[in-house]
């Protein structure tokens, strides 16, 4: 039986989440889910992700968007 260890979830502020990078690449995927709830796409608490096709949650070209559940969106790696 494995045990596991608690989340650090400081040191893993500090270590990857704090980076300017990710800070750019949440801001553009907050702002593409904000544009599809404005259009109806998506709503809160609906279960569904907006999904960028290639990966780059940077590129929100309308063509590389789609709206996917939860779990085959973050099942997708």
């Amino acid at each position: 039986m494995e045990v596991l260890m608690p989340r650090d979830y400081k040191a893993e502020y500090a270590k990857f989440h704090s980076s300017a990078k990710s800070k750019k690449d949440r801001a553009s995927r907050n702002r593409v889910r904000r544009e599809a709830e404005r259009e109806g796409r998506v709503s809160k608490g609906d279960g569904r992700d907006v999904d960028h096709r290639n990966g780059n949650p940077r590129d929100n070209r309308r063509s590389n968007l789609r709206v996917t559940s939860r779990s085959a969106n973050r099942a997708k790696r």
